[in-house]
């Protein structure tokens, strides 16, 4: 009795879907040749625009990294661009170089979000406005304020030889760049541990303080 009923439901769901099928096939024979061109154009049009609004983005400093060099550049800088990640950096730190090496990666994989530095010696008004403490940190501005903060490497995996897709994930987290991937699992790379891969640690919004315990061995500021 009940094997019949649940045939009886698969053979219903079956013709559902044949008729849904069956109605997108005639809706696309009855389609005139006006109609496929004015869907042609519809996606030129869209493709045509994408291209417009990234070359706009480039010419604001869009899609490459660089160095600004003062606390006014880094407020103009977040006024102009929607999403803003700065890497706040100081020559003596190692660490800031392999931040450097994965942003010049992925700059000018998302143009949507400008990527700059700016160093942290030069700009104490700044370092001290947005409490940092610890290098390498990078700040993230959405709308032109600041949204979240990627501090040491504690979040990227805590390891210096973290890869690039850590650090595009933990930016997508954040909501700096439109990342494509899965949001809720970082990539998974070198040995995994128990609650996440070596050491990950869930985003947070906080910056870390002076007397955090687990200021790993970036440099204080």
């Amino acid at each position: 009795m009940a094997q019949n009923a649940l045939e009886q439901h698969l053979l219903e769901a079956t013709r559902v879907v044949e008729q849904q099928l069956d109605a997108e096939i005639e809706k696309l024979d009855r389609m005139e040749d006006d109609d496929y061109e004015k869907l042609r154009q519809r996606r030129l049009d869209a493709m045509k625009n994408a291209q417009k609004q990234k070359q706009e983005l480039m010419a604001k400093g869009h899609g490459k990294y660089y160095e600004i060099a003062s606390e006014k550049d880094f407020f103009e800088e977040s006024k102009r661009s929607k999403k803003l990640v700065c890497h706040f950096y100081r020559d003596s730190t190692f660490r800031c170089k392999i931040i450097d090496k994965h942003l010049e990666i992925l700059a000018p994989k998302n143009v949507e979000t400008k990527f700059v530095k700016i160093n942290a010696e030069k700009c104490p008004f700044l370092v001290e406005r947005l409490r940092i403490v610890v290098l390498p940190t990078l700040c993230i501005a959405i709308d032109g304020k600041t949204t979240d903060y990627i501090v040491g490497f504690d979040e990227l995996g805590g390891v210096d030889d973290f890869p690039t897709e850590m650090m595009e994930w933990r930016l997508g987290r954040a909501g700096a760049i439109n990342y494509q991937g899965d949001l809720v699992n970082p990539p998974e790379f070198g040995e995994k541990k128990k609650g996440g891969i070596l050491g990950f640690s869930k985003t947070s919004k906080t910056i870390k303080g002076r007397d955090d315990e687990d200021s790993s061995d970036e440099d204080d500021w």
